[in-house]
């Protein structure tokens, strides 16, 4: 039972201006999330409903689950001092 991933035109862009080795392991962090939403190490945001971090050397990617539509909606990419301003 694969997730399908929707990602936000904003983390698009972010992910587009993040150095090369970090972005391929980014992107890779994301494919991941459709066979396993909730890795290792994932942490559940307090705060705000299904809504989860994982960690990517000093980059974070903010993620939403609908398990019930088998979505995961990625809304934030970004360097771990911006990640959770204006969230």
């Amino acid at each position: 039972m694969a997730y399908r991933i929707e990602v936000k035109p904003q983390a698009e862009k972010a992910l587009a201006g993040i150095p090369n080795p970090h972005r391929r392991r980014i992107s890779k962090a994301i494919d991941g999330l459709a066979r396993q939403p909730r890795p290792a190490g994932c942490t559940k945001l307090t705060g705000a409903e299904n809504a989860y971090r994982i960690r990517i050397g000093d980059y974070r990617i903010v993620y939403q689950i609908m398990d019930r539509a088998l979505i995961v909606h990625v809304i934030r990419i970004a360097h771990r001092k911006d990640v959770y301003r204006g969230l």
